[in-house]
């Protein structure tokens, strides 16, 4: 009888199509890293905080993310993905809607710091369960289907929180000027923060009820001694894998240019012609980046996936390391012509993030389908993301020491040298597991049949 209660719940689980949950659930994945990293960035600006603490505390709360991979087998073996799922979304959203109470306080730059220090630590586990859920949930095929999804919507998390949710920001300071001048960018931005935080726990909300559960711990939770050695263990088969030297070589040069680069593309953006710039205003950077640049971004990344889908990713790998850095080609023409033009500015700006979101899904499922199979695919995932933001976060450390040394012109030369790297590797990259679907179910059982000769 038991059984049979449960049964129609897991057929409807079974059948619930991965369009519920995958697009959702990296939306509020994307959402907490965008407003941490990027919207709090222009907030504490608006609210007169120094730029050098500024700069300093908002490049700290990124450690979670790059530090993750310590405690992601503790979310092997204990609870279950979902329940992590869930409760960092609430976690975050209330936290979010805390930062808007403590902003009219005299220190408030040190309260919000405090919080999002949470809020990091949060939304880092956040990214480990629900990546987790994503690998344990779908096969590889449909994993490739909808690859596309997950890297459109969590990036639709950044161009709405960085563009829809500043313009508004904008937009509530202007209103709250004719009452209140003085305070108008605090009555904004505690507006902006209470809406992330209703976001986040909208989401957690619904996903309690459309979120697979993952796989769940065998057993009975062990001991803290116990779950130390694991975790070690962990870590040692992680750096056993064939190739894996390669791989962690290739994750770091997939996304180094990007690294180097990214920092400074918004400053070049609105740069006087004087100084090497294009001169773009926040409100039109907003339009495009908010409207026309979500739209391609989701259409690349979507049809990304289902490119990787058709060929596989090995025959198409490098071509996607081409696509991905062609943005880096248009802004050295930027920096070389200086177009005056806001249609041609917007259409180099919406080439860029269509070609942004079709490649940067290939290194997402390599992560996937090369590095994290086998024993604690969840784990081996989140070593490979954080080896990944290294990537990102080190280049980003001297890109502005090197721009002011050099002019845009030549960073962006720099930029595509950098980028060399990555399309040599990815010519040559040694594949483990296979991407053909049919062959899953054979990789599966010689997987397990290595688990079980090893409780012999």
């Amino acid at each position: 009888m038991k059984s049979n209660s449960k049964a129609p719940s897991a057929v409807a689980a079974k059948k619930r199509s991965p369009l519920a949950w995958v697009p959702s659930v990296y939306f509020a994945m994307g959402l907490p890293f965008v407003a941490l990293n990027l919207v709090a960035v222009i907030m504490f600006n608006n609210l007169g905080v120094d730029k050098a603490q500024i700069a300093f505390w908002t490049s700290l709360l990124t450690l979670p993310y790059t530090l993750k991979f310590l405690w992601s087998p503790l979310l092997e073996i204990y609870w279950t993905k979902k329940n992590f799922v869930v409760l960092t979304q609430a976690i975050s959203g209330f936290c979010f809607a805390l930062i808007a109470f403590v902003l009219p306080l005299p220190n408030f730059f040190n309260y919000a710091i405090a919080i999002m220090g949470v809020i990091a630590l949060s939304g880092a586990t956040h990214d480990i369960a629900t990546d987790g859920v994503y690998l344990t949930a779908l096969d590889k095929k449909t994993q490739s289907q909808f690859i596309g999804w997950q890297g459109a919507f969590y990036n639709l998390a950044k161009v709405l929180a960085n563009g829809a949710l500043v313009a508004l920001a904008g937009v509530l300071m202007t209103y709250f000027k004719e009452s209140n001048e003085a305070r108008a960018p605090f009555y904004a931005w505690m507006i902006i923060m209470g809406i992330i935080g209703a976001l986040l726990i909208g989401l957690a909300i619904y996903h309690s009820f459309m979120l697979p559960t993952g796989s769940k711990p065998d057993g009975t939770a062990p001991s803290g001694k116990q779950a130390m050695s694991e975790m070690a263990q962990v870590l040692v088969d992680f750096f056993r894998k064939p190739y894996i030297w390669y791989y962690i070589l290739f994750i770091v040069c997939y996304r180094l240019t990007e690294g180097f680069a990214m920092k400074m593309v918004p400053i070049f953006l609105q740069a006087l012609a004087a100084e090497g710039g294009l001169g773009m205003s926040n409100e039109a950077m907003g339009t495009i980046y908010g409207v026309f640049g979500t739209v391609a971004f989701i259409i690349g990344s979507i049809l990304g996936g289902y490119y990787i889908a058709h060929f596989g990713l090995k025959k198409v790998l490098f071509s996607l390391v081409c696509i991905f850095n062609v943005p880096f080609v248009i802004y050295f023409l930027f920096s070389l012509f200086l177009p005056s033009s806001l249609w041609v500015i917007g259409i180099g700006l919406v080439a860029e993030y269509f070609c942004y979101g079709f490649g940067f899904v290939g290194l997402t499922l390599f992560m996937m389908q090369q590095v994290a199979p086998g024993k604690h695919s969840m784990a081996h995932y989140a070593f490979a993301s954080a080896i990944m933001n290294l990537g990102v976060m080190l280049p980003g450390m001297v890109s502005g020491w090197i721009c002011e040394r050099t002019g845009y012109e030549t960073f962006f030369i720099i930029a595509l040298i950098v980028a060399v790297p990555a399309f040599v590797l990815a010519w040559f990259v040694p594949f483990t597991h296979s991407d053909n679907p049919d062959a899953e179910k054979v990789e599966a059982d010689a997987i397990a049949g290595e688990e079980n000769t090893e409780t012999l």
